[in-house]
């Protein structure tokens, strides 16, 4: 096996890797692979260059595209003299991550506050009719409690999400390459 080959071999067994975990970001393995081949290209590329490389549709590289950008895992720049969409890779992984990882999360916390916030005035209210039943007021109040327990868990999680926004969470794990 010649050099280039031993290189192919390493490069393709990083974007299978790649495309068998993207899931986790919650896009296809064809995503993946995209994101892999792009990786390891130097140079900004278009949908038809993606397209000749993976052999792909059209169609599937901008879908591929436009939910790898979604998640700011590429971006499209800018080259004087090439009129065509050129796309990249973000180069700051943990950047990435932070993005991904804070958009999710706050989302599903606004989430579930809204809906413990709700279940918690319909809770009180019940608790302060008096034509309610004592045993049913008990189990409300028991609700309650658990209610509130989750609320401050994802006011905590809250504050996890903004450690990550405001890069404090690399004064606890810091990144590699900034020991």
């Amino acid at each position: 096996m010649d050099g280039i080959e031993q290189l192919e071999k390493a490069r393709e067994r990083i974007i299978e890797t790649i495309a068998q975990n993207i899931h986790l970001y919650g896009v296809t393995p064809s995503a993946g692979r995209l994101y892999g081949m792009m990786f390891f290209n130097d140079e900004p590329m278009t949908l038809d260059d993606m397209k000749e490389k993976l052999g792909m549709s059209k169609t599937s590289m901008s879908t591929s595209v436009r939910a790898l950008a979604d998640l700011k895992m590429v971006e499209q720049v800018w080259k004087k003299g090439v009129r065509k969409d050129l796309y990249k890779v973000e180069e700051d992984w943990y950047q990435s991550f932070i993005d991904l990882f804070s958009t999710k999360w706050k989302s599903a916390i606004s989430m579930h506050m809204i809906e413990i916030k709700k279940s918690l005035r319909d809770l009180h209210k019940l608790i302060e009719n008096d034509d309610i039943d004592d045993e049913v007021k008990q189990m409300a109040q028991v609700d309650m409690d658990k209610l509130k327990y989750m609320l401050e868990y994802y006011e905590w999680l809250d504050r996890v999400v903004e450690a990550f926004e405001d890069h404090e969470i690399f004064k606890l794990v810091p990144r590699n390459d900034q020991k």
